[in-house]
C-alpha cells in the first residue's frame, strides 16, 4: 500500500482562488463555503492530471447548483391561528440521474445548510454507484411538539408547491431530520391527491405502500459496515471495540445495532439535553428502551439512566470549547448527531483516549481542523460522504423496486447494502492510492465522486 500521502494544503492557491470567487458570491453562507473547501482542497491534482476538466470550467459548474427553489408555506395551529415558513429545494447537479436527497425540517433550516447539504449529497450519491444526483430542501418548521393534525397541515402546504418541482424522474426527496414516516406519509398524500398518480416521487415510504425494507436502519447500518472495511485494511474486526456514537436518533440507534450484532459495544448516546456513559455497554434490551423513548415518547436520553443505573448521565452547555462525550476511552466512534459536532478539542480528546477509527454517520460533522487532528495522528476516518451513504443506497434501492412493482426481503437489501458499502470503501481507497493520498478516505471520496459527476458532465455539453 502506498503511505506517502500528498498535502495540498489550506495556502493553496487553487483553492484558495475558488474560495475566495465564492465567498464573493455567497459571503453569508458558512456551512456550504466550508462543504466546499473540503471537497476541492483534493482536487488539484486531478485537474493537474485531465486539463480538460479545466478547459471546461466543470470545477466552477460543479460550484453551482443547477437550480434553488424557495416558497412560503402558510398553515394553521389548531388553535387556528397562521403560521408562515419558508420552503426550500436545492437540486444541485442532475449529470448522473434525477436530483436525490432529503427533506429537514428544523428551525435552523437555511439556504446555507441546504446547499452544503445538498452538495455533499451530489459526490455521496456518486459514490453509491446508483444513477441518482445530488439535491436537498426542507423548512425552518419544527415538529416538535405540534399536533399530528398540526403536521399534516404543514406538510400538505409545503407539497402544494413543492409537487411542481419534484418526480420520479426529477428529482425524488427522502426524509431527514425532522421528516421521519409520518411526514413523509402526510407529504406523499398530498402529492397523490395532487397529481392524480402513485409513483415513486418520494423515498422513506413504509414498506405498505412502495417502501423499502431496511431503508430506516440503512445509514446507521451502513456507517458500520464501512468502519468494519476499514478496520478490515488493519487486519482488525469491531469486535470487543468499545464505540462512542453520539446522538440518539434513527442514525445512531442503527448504528448501535449493527455494532452490537457484530460484536462491538457502544457504550454513549446524546441528544440536545445531555449524553449518558453506560460503561457496561449498550445492550439490545437497552437499545430497545431508548427506541421507545425517542421514537414513540419522543423523550429525553436522560431517562436512561433512570432506568439503568450501570450509566451516567451529564448535560451539555451549547457554548462549551468542547463535548465531554468525546472524552470517554473508546477505540471507535460514530458522529451520529449534526454537523460540526466534533472540534479540533474533539478530536485531540479522542486520540488521547485511544480512538483510532472514526465513522461519520451524520453529514459534516468533523470541522477541517478536527479531520487534520485525527489523520495527523493515524486515526481512520470514514468521511460522511462515504460512511453514511448506505442510507441514500438504499433509498436508490426503493426507487427501483418502486419502478418494477416489487419488494424485495430484508436480506436482499441488506446483501446489497453490504456490497455497496465495500465498493465504497474500495473505490476511495484506489481513489486515494492513485493520487498519493496514501490510505486518506476524505481525499478519496472527493476524488472518486468528483471524477464520475465530471465525465459526465463534459459528456452531455455545456448545460
Amino acid at each position: 500500500m502506498d503511505t506517502s500521502v500528498a498535502t495540498p494544503g489550506t495556502g493553496s492557491s487553487f483553492m484558495q482562488d475558488h474560495l475566495d470567487a465564492l465567498s464573493i458570491r455567497d459571503p453569508h453562507q458558512p456551512e456550504f463555503l466550508q462543504a466546499v473547501q473540503e471537497v476541492i482542497v483534493s482536487l488539484e491534482p486531478v485537474i493537474e492530471r485531465y486539463p480538460h476538466y479545466g478547459r471546461q470550467r466543470v470545477l466552477e459548474r460543479l460550484l453551482e447548483p443547477e437550480r434553488v427553489i424557495q416558497f412560503r408555506v402558510p398553515w394553521q395551529a389548531d388553535d387556528g391561528s397562521v403560521h408562515v415558513n419558508r420552503g426550500f429545494r436545492v437540486g444541485f447537479n442532475s449529470a448522473i440521474g434525477p436530483y436525490k436527497g432529503g427533506l429537514r425540517f428544523h428551525p435552523s433550516v437555511n439556504l446555507s445548510i441546504l446547499k452544503f447539504l445538498a452538495f455533499e449529497q451530489v459526490f455521496k450519491n456518486s459514490l453509491t454507484g446508483q444513477p441518482i444526483g445530488g439535491g436537498k430542501g426542507g423548512s425552518d418548521f419544527d415538529p416538535r411538539g405540534r399536533s399530528h393534525s398540526e403536521v399534516m397541515r404543514f406538510c400538505q402546504s409545503f407539497m402544494t408547491e413543492l409537487f411542481r418541482h419534484v418526480g420520479h424522474n426529477t428529482d425524488v426527496p427522502a426524509g431527514d431530520i425532522g421528516v421521519g414516516g409520518r411526514e413523509i406519509g402526510y407529504l406523499f398524500g398530498q402529492y397523490k391527491r395532487i397529481t392524480n398518480t402513485f409513483t415513486g416521487v418520494l423515498t422513506g415510504r413504509a414498506p405498505g405502500w412502495g417502501g423499502s425494507l431496511l431503508r430506516p436502519e440503512a445509514t446507521g447500518y451502513g456507517a458500520v459496515y464501512f468502519a468494519a472495511e476499514m478496520a478490515g485494511t488493519q487486519g482488525q474486526t469491531l469486535e470487543g471495540k468499545r464505540c462512542l456514537v453520539s446522538g440518539s436518533g434513527n442514525v445512531a440507534q442503527y448504528a448501535c445495532r449493527k455494532l452490537i450484532e457484530l460484536g462491538g459495544i457502544p457504550i454513549t448516546l446524546s441528544d440536545s439535553s445531555g449524553w449518558i456513559h453506560d460503561p457496561d455497554g449498550i445492550t439490545e434490551e437497552k437499545l430497545q428502551f431508548v427506541m421507545e423513548l425517542k421514537n414513540e415518547r419522543r423523550g429525553r436520553i436522560a431517562e436512561y439512566v433512570e432506568r439503568f443505573t450501570s450509566a451516567t448521565w451529564a448535560p451539555v452547555e451549547s457554548e462549551a470549547e468542547h463535548h465531554p462525550l468525546w472524552c470517554v476511552p473508546a477505540e471507535a466512534a460514530f458522529p451520529s448527531a449534526t454537523q460540526n459536532e466534533i472540534n479540533a478539542l474533539d478530536a485531540a480528546h479522542l486520540v488521547e483516549g485511544g480512538v483510532r477509527l472514526v465513522s461519520e454517520g451524520a453529514n459534516m460533522p468533523t470541522t477541517p481542523d478536527a479531520q487534520d487532528t485525527l489523520v495527523d495522528a493515524g486515526v481512520l476516518l470514514g468521511p460522511g460522504k462515504a460512511a453514511n451513504a448506505g442510507g441514500v443506497a438504499v433509498s436508490a434501492l426503493e426507487m427501483a423496486q418502486a419502478s418494477q412493482r416489487l419488494r424485495w426481503t430484508t436480506e436482499e437489501v441488506d446483501r446489497h447494502l453490504k456490497r455497496i458499502m465495500h465498493d465504497i470503501h474500495a473505490v476511495c481507497l484506489d481513489a486515494a492510492e492513485s493520487y498519493s493520498f496514501g490510505s486518506d478516505y476524505r481525499h478519496g471520496a472527493n476524488i472518486a465522486g468528483f471524477r464520475k459527476v465530471a465525465n459526465a458532465m463534459i459528456d452531455q455539453g455545456l448545460v
